[in-house]
């Protein structure tokens, strides 16, 4: 009887301690299995976000590099890029998947009329650069230091455009450059290089059609790129552009539409013994 007890309590003791050990063992497993795992998530996590960053940072590079390119207009089926250094500047033409666009109509005698003006609205430059390439165009960067605009003015043959500002910078000029207000003038009459032009406007109405004509000496009054003249019209924010050309062959007489109010700088460049100047008169339009 008493080796019967001994016998219990020792088998007793056994199982007891087997489940405990038992206990232990797979306790253990079980956190390093999930300390396994939480490491593998970790790590999946970490990843991810190294991925994500790294394509944070090609946007970031994708975004500065449309910075000197047209913003994307809704109908339009042109980019244009500006690519500018201290010699050249080089314009881009490419359709929406990148391809260079290399159709385009003759338009008062050139393919392409590139519009710069400074950030100020003061300085305005209309050159014509010279086909480079397919959908390329270059010219002679001969700017001053400052911030400009670009507006590339084209007809392609079979993409719908609109011209837009493309900015960019040249040298390091002081942000102290920035931001000037148009006052609009009072008097018409503006005198370049001794010769004088008065600017008549039919209607300061927004939405009407107006007819802008000007008196100057025509005697010696030649064709400009095949017309008497050229308007070219930006609001004061350097957004909306206008480039008009005469409604007839024999008179500097204009006609366009302001859609919006606002106040309007007007550049008309005239070609008058064998030089071309331009004009500039500031005008506020009302509802």
């Amino acid at each position: 009887m008493r080796n019967w007890a001994i016998a219990g309590i020792l088998y007793v003791t056994v199982v007891i301690f087997g489940f405990q050990a038992y206990d232990k063992w797979i306790a253990e497993d079980q956190t390093k299995a999930a300390e396994s795992e939480s490491q593998m998530a970790m790590g999946e996590n970490k990843s991810k976000q190294e991925m994500s960053g790294g394509h944070q940072e090609e946007e970031k590079e994708s975004t500065h590099g449309h910075e000197m390119t047209s913003e994307d207009h809704e109908g339009s089926e042109v980019n244009a890029f500006v690519q500018i250094d201290k010699s050249k500047i080089k314009i881009f033409l490419k359709d929406k998947a990148g391809n260079p666009i290399d159709e385009l109509e003759v338009n008062h005698e050139k393919e392409l009329h590139l519009i710069i003006v400074d950030e100020q609205l003061q300085k305005y430059y209309h050159v014509h650069p010279e086909r480079t390439g397919k959908g390329e165009f270059t010219i002679n960067n001969n700017l001053p230091e400052g911030f400009y605009k670009a507006f590339i003015d084209i007809k392609p043959t079979d993409f719908a455009y609109k011209v837009e500002p493309v900015p960019f910078v040249v040298g390091n000029p002081s942000t102290a450059a920035h931001g000037h207000e148009l006052v609009p003038d009072t008097k018409f009459r503006k005198t370049v290089d001794g010769e004088t032009v008065t600017l008549n406007v039919s209607s300061f109405k927004a939405g009407e059609s107006v007819t802008l004509s000007f008196d100057l000496d025509q005697t010696n009054l030649t064709p400009y790129l095949g017309a008497m003249g050229h308007v070219v019209i930006l609001d004061e924010y350097g957004k909306e552009f206008l480039h008009v050309h005469p409604s007839n062959d024999q008179e500097p007489i204009f006609e366009t539409t302001f859609e919006k109010p606002g106040i309007y700088k007007i550049w008309a460049e005239f070609k008058q013994n064998g030089k071309v100047r331009a004009f500039p008169f500031v005008i506020e339009i009302k509802e």
